[in-house]
């Protein structure tokens, strides 16, 4: 039985990862990039100005919403910063060679628009009930963008994205948090499961709130530390910097030969593996991120600008960094794959260090991962079943990560490929089709900024109180 489900799956991931949907992944990225006017190039100052800036400069503006904007995006970096930077890069390195960083690189300067739509569209078209409830995501901006005869296509998307959680957000995390932690310090994955499922439970039945909050705590912190481990092995390894772009520009455009352990890869290959895991490791054209933004206290494009970073950071700063790590130690050649080999490049460039910095950021982003995705699932249920779905959601929730962490990687990381390209094609076409919304929301939101520019220059400090709650 369960060998005809692999099968299955294999069948389903090669069409559902064929040509005709890497077509539609990307050209709606470059799409909404046309039709906004190239604005993740043209405009990332302005964009830092009005996302990270305004912590700096501890601007308020009052908004309706349940958690700031910075809570939002560091909520969803807790699903986007996770195992798809660490595994999921060294997954596409050695199925598809250094090349597929490239088609890495590709999905996200594209996706930076996707993103920036998702977050907006998310906020604009939220619904907030009597009691204060914040409710939004792709299934909502497709039924109030494109109207009540496209219901059908926001139940469906509804229906795969709780499905996808299960994968994306849940058994892939677990099971490699059980991986490394096995290896690395020899602890039973069925204790790692157990133990997931406790401190899971604890957060998320606080709902958002608790979420953000965590998320808040854990995200930036451990994403410098990483950060800062990897920049400590480049520096080690800075003469090999220069031939590791090579090997990535060079492999993203022709076949990869066999080196040691390394079978080598194809421009197919390449293709492939680095669209699947760029798109796992930011989750632009999921729009699962669309969701959590949409709980933000923020303007719809102000929430789009956090989105855009979501991505930048994400893929362009640490996955390019882990990327590097892999690449310049010249841990390729041993055959490893996933965490493993991500685990084996830090500690041969920090001996003795590096491998804790990578076992430590795995538990932490994994779990932070595992929160968020459970908030994604149980509003898209609700949204498709109702609200009594919530509760019975979240208890099957918490016991699938315990089959994660004693599955098996390779099939459970396919079953999650699968699952991510069905819940994406839904949002994709509705990003498609309310793109001319979006330039809208750009228009105004930069005249809203000019206006508010005049304002301030005028003495007058205080943005205008938001309309009450209907």
């Amino acid at each position: 039985m369960i060998q005809s489900l692999v099968l299955f799956n294999d069948w389903l991931n090669s069409i559902v990862w064929g040509p005709p949907f890497m077509i539609l992944l990307v050209g709606t990225g470059l799409y909404l990039t046309i039709r906004l006017g190239f604005f993740q190039f043209t405009h990332m100052r302005f964009a830092w100005r009005h996302t990270f800036g305004r912590l700096l400069r501890r601007t308020v503006h009052h908004e309706v919403g349940a958690i700031t904007g910075f809570q939002a995006v560091t909520s969803a970096m807790a699903a986007t910063i996770g195992v798809g930077n660490i595994a999921g890069v060294a997954t596409a390195i050695a199925l598809g060679g250094p090349g597929a960083v490239f088609w890495m690189w590709m999905v996200a300067l594209v996706g930076m628009a996707t993103k920036l739509g998702e977050a907006t569209l998310g906020l604009k078209y939220r619904q907030i009930d009597a009691d204060g409830r914040v409710s939004g995501g792709v299934f909502y901006y497709i039924e109030y963008g494109l109207g009540k005869r496209w219901k059908w296509l926001a139940l469906l998307y509804a229906f795969l994205a709780g499905l996808a959680a299960f994968g994306i957000g849940n058994m892939v995390q677990a099971n490699t948090m059980a991986h490394v932690l096995e290896t690395g310090v020899g602890i039973p994955n069925w204790v790692t499961g157990l133990v997931v499922m406790a401190l899971v439970g604890v957060v998320t039945l606080g709902g958002i709130k608790r979420i953000a909050v965590t998320a808040e705590r854990i995200v930036p912190t451990m994403a410098i530390i990483y950060v800062i481990g990897a920049i400590g092995v480049l520096i080690s390894f800075y003469d090999q910097i220069p031939a590791a772009f090579g090997m990535i520009f060079a492999g993203a455009f022709t076949t990869t030969s066999a080196i040691g352990g390394f079978a080598g890869a194809t421009v197919a290959m390449a293709i492939r593996y680095g669209f699947a895991r760029g798109i796992f490791s930011n989750e632009a054209g999921l729009g699962s991120a669309s969701i959590v933004h949409a709980q933000a206290r923020s303007k719809p494009y102000n929430q789009g600008l956090w989105g855009m970073w979501e991505v930048f950071i994400d893929t362009l700063v640490v996955c390019t960094l882990t990327a590097l790590v892999i690449l310049v130690t010249g841990v390729i050649q041993t055959g490893q794959t996933g965490a493993e080999l991500t685990a084996s490049a830090f500690s041969t460039g920090l001996p003795g260090l590096g491998g804790w910095i990578v076992l430590i950021s795995i538990v932490l982003f994994s779990y932070s991962t595992m929160l968020t995705w459970n908030f994604y699932g149980e509003k898209s249920w609700e949204y498709a079943f109702g609200s009594r779905v919530v509760t019975p959601y979240r208890i099957i929730f918490i016991g699938f990560l315990f089959l994660g962490a004693i599955g098996g990687l390779t099939t459970i990381w396919d079953v999650a490929d699968t699952l991510n390209g069905l819940m994406a094609v839904p949002n994709l076409l509705a990003l498609i089709l309310l793109a001319g919304v979006l330039v809208k929301e750009k228009v105004d939101y930069l005249k809203e900024i000019r206006e508010r520019a005049e304002r301030e220059k005028n003495g007058e400090n205080e943005d205008p109180p938001p309309p009450p709650i209907s």
